[in-house]
């Protein structure tokens, strides 16, 4: 953004004042949440606005405040949803599959249900979640599947656990592709892989938080007559409701509501949010003068500005079915299933896998808390790097193919500590990873909806190879799961093609639209036409 503002015409900080001084009155009296967004929106717009209207906005100060009040709820709530999702895992190896007289295969079905209608429900949550305001649809979504986890705890039999994890799933789904979404709606797409990992690492810490809560609770086994696998939900459910009910007072809406900042601080942010798809006045210039050069023509010849294009904001069923219709979100989905199935296949069968290597269920808890927390921490210093760099594809492929090896060294040696070993490096890639991937199509979808929409295909989707997963590692196969670590190889090999036929994709699109730029002037017509196509327009750029 510093560059962006040094590149400004000192003409255009003309506008800087009326800019300060409309903004400071419309903060004096009070407004309702649609006058404000409807005052911030109009200014964030406004003829002649530019990035050195708000040249006295400090940007890494907004930044950090928006963090602050942002990012530790979103990474709790989805650190509560990780868990009671895959605390499963943890259940079994305390006794659930013997207490219910379940099978192995009945167990994975347990697994799978949840998938259907996590996958079934995401995109009408998603659609709803700009509708009803994230701070009133994400608490409820949490009491509901709190409720959920909690009547877990009392189950008794394989029917009564297959409808509880099928409900589970429903109103979890809400949930995820609703926080990836979210962040999107504050954050500029060269900012938003660290902040999804950042909330997404909040998997990692519950991936270990579960092993050492499961192993704490163990010990309640017999308290109140109950087993112990039986607390592990209850209580893990408790917790879910009391945190929806302090996310209710907590979580912020939208930008434009934002009461942490200024007036002039919120048309900042949405200004940064409306503009950063098209092609900045500069990028523009660029690609003329390297058209001209490449035809012969001029070096020297007269530069022409053009206004950026903002992003449309309005709801339109089109867009919705736009999103149903972009090739790049099915492409995506490819790379996606790369890394989720590896994801859920890790995140559900760990202790298994680790209790099958010949350690105690005790000490299989604890040996999975190395691998998540390594894992966390990797995803952040590694989203940071991304988002600094610019780009996706490199780190997303280099991760891909860590994983692979991860998985390979745990299908080529019987030996356990060689299988802990691939499993802890194939973890350590992944998380890193999926903040990626997410990060990658959002940066590509232009317009609020089409990217609501988007998004939530991608996810959802994106979580039937958790169906898959859970079906990946069966019992029989016990303890070396050579067909489930192959089946994971399968599709991280598939997410590799996937990725790159994006990557040549985008690079050709790109540059045949920089071509097209540099060889006709947008009227005002045109611009506002290209507002609608989003991610479509001439005037927008794919990030590889």
């Amino acid at each position: 953004m510093d560059g962006e503002k040094k590149a400004e015409s000192p003409e255009s900080s003309s506008i800087q004042e009326p800019t300060h001084v409309h903004l400071e009155n419309a903060g004096k009296r009070h407004k309702s949440k649609s006058e404000q967004i409807h005052d911030v929106d109009a200014m964030a717009t406004a003829p002649g606005t530019t990035m050195a209207s708000f040249a006295h906005i400090d940007e890494k100060k907004v930044l950090r405040k928006m963090d602050m009040r942002l990012i530790p709820m979103l990474a709790l709530l989805y650190l509560l949803s990780f868990l009671d999702r895959g605390n499963i895992g943890n259940a079994k190896i305390e006794g659930l599959v013997e207490d219910l007289n379940m099978t192995g295969p009945e167990f994975n079905w347990t697994l799978t249900v949840f998938f259907f209608s996590y996958s079934a429900f995401e995109v009408p949550s998603n659609l709803l979640l700009k509708k009803l305001r994230p701070s009133i649809w994400l608490p409820s979504i949490m009491v509901a599947w709190g409720t959920v986890m909690t009547l877990m705890g009392i189950v008794q039999g394989y029917s009564g656990l297959l409808a509880a994890r099928f409900f589970l799933g429903v109103t979890e789904s809400g949930l995820f592709p609703g926080v990836a979404y979210y962040i999107t709606m504050w954050y500029c797409r060269h900012e938003a892989q660290y902040r999804q990992a950042l909330f997404f690492s909040a998997a990692s810490v519950a991936g270990a938080f579960s092993g050492l809560l499961a192993y704490g609770i163990a010990f309640m086994d017999g308290v109140g007559g109950l087993e112990g696998w039986r607390w592990i939900f209850i209580l893990e459910g408790i917790a879910t409701v009391l945190v929806a009910i302090i996310a209710f007072f907590t979580l912020f809406d939208f930008p434009e509501t934002a009461s942490f900042l200024t007036p002039e601080e919120r048309a900042f942010v949405v200004y940064r949010l409306k503009y950063q798809g098209s092609n900045s006045n500069k990028a523009m210039q660029q690609a003329r003068r390297e058209a001209v050069a490449g035809a012969g023509g001029e070096e020297g010849a007269p530069e022409q500005s053009r206004p950026q294009v903002a992003q449309s904001d309005e709801f339109k069923w089109t867009y919705v079915k736009d999103a149903f219709l972009d090739w790049q979100i099915w492409v995506n989905i490819w790379v996606y299933w790369g890394i989720v199935a590896p994801l859920y296949g890790i995140s559900l069968f760990l202790p298994t896998i680790i209790n099958d290597m010949g350690y105690t269920s005790a000490t299989a808890q604890l040996l999975t808390v190395p691998i998540y927390v390594t894992a966390a921490c990797l995803a952040i210093g590694m989203a940071h790097v991304a988002d600094r760099a610019g780009i996706r594809s490199p780190f997303i492929l280099f991760f891909l193919c860590v994983m692979a090896v991860g998985f390979i060294m745990s299908i080529s040696s019987p030996l356990p500590g060689v299988v802990y070993a691939g499993v802890f490096i194939a973890a350590c890639a992944i998380y890193p990873a999926f903040p990626g991937i997410i990060a990658w199509l959002a940066s590509n979808l232009a317009g609020s909806s089409k990217r609501a929409c988007g998004m939530a295909i991608q996810i959802g989707v994106g979580n039937l190879a958790g169906a898959m997963a859970s079906n990946f590692y069966r019992s029989k196969d016990s303890p070396r799961y050579i067909l489930g670590h192959a089946l994971e190889l399968g599709f991280i090999c598939a997410g590799i093609v996937a990725l790159i036929i994006l990557v040549m994709s985008y690079r050709r699109i790109n540059a045949n639209r920089k071509r097209q730029l540099a060889e006709r002037d947008l009227t005002d017509a045109e611009l506002d036409e290209m507002s609608k196509l989003g991610d479509k327009a001439i005037t927008f750029k794919y990030v590889i």
